[in-house]
């Protein structure tokens, strides 16, 4: 009798190596889901900036008026008629 005790014994301390330390471990199992849970967040903040710059790119394929907006923002441009004011903010400089 005490020897099937001694051998449950071990079996069952060879299943909780294997399950603490093992290549399969409840620590790897653990690592894992973290890893998973960051990637699955990562891919729904790429997922909103793809739905948005698709977005643009439907605005600025349909409408003139988002290839305007772009032109005037991005490179300075007006249209005839209009005049370009430039507000420069004063720097503040050291005193040595």
């Amino acid at each position: 009798m005490k020897f099937l005790i001694t051998i449950l014994l071990v079996l069952i301390l060879l299943l909780q190596y294997d399950l603490w330390f093992g290549e399969s471990s409840l620590v790897t199992v653990w690592k894992l889901e973290s890893s998973i849970e960051t990637q699955r967040s990562e891919n729904q903040k790429l997922k909103e900036r793809n739905s948005a710059l698709a977005g643009e790119v439907i605005d600025l394929k349909k409408g003139k008026q988002a290839v305007e907006e772009r032109a005037r923002s991005e490179l300075g441009m007006i249209k005839k008629g209009e005049t370009f004011i430039q507000i420069v903010e004063p720097t503040v400089s050291s005193k040595k």
